[in-house]
């Protein structure tokens, strides 16, 4: 089974989500930090919860386990 990717609501009408998932998941820290930095905090902690979903259940492909995985790197480095 193929799973496609949740979308979370942006809090700036101008991103689209597309685009916000396509950073979120592009496996370049830049790209990922300034796309969930567009976020508010309800919808960051709803992208991390996704990413960390991702990584852990059955049904998602490895390239999408491998673009969430680089995510929450990316996005967990910093709060260290």
């Amino acid at each position: 089974m193929h799973k496609t990717v949740k979308q979370a609501q942006p809090s700036r009408q101008s991103d689209e989500p597309e685009q916000l998932w396509e950073n979120l998941l592009s496996r370049q820290s830049g790209s990922i930090k300034t796309a969930f930095a567009s976020l508010n905090p309800s919808d960051q902690k709803a992208v991390i919860a996704h990413l960390q979903l991702m990584v852990s259940e059955p049904g998602w492909q490895p390239e999408q386990r491998l673009s969430a995985t680089a995510a929450l790197d990316a996005l967990l480095s910093e709060e260290d």
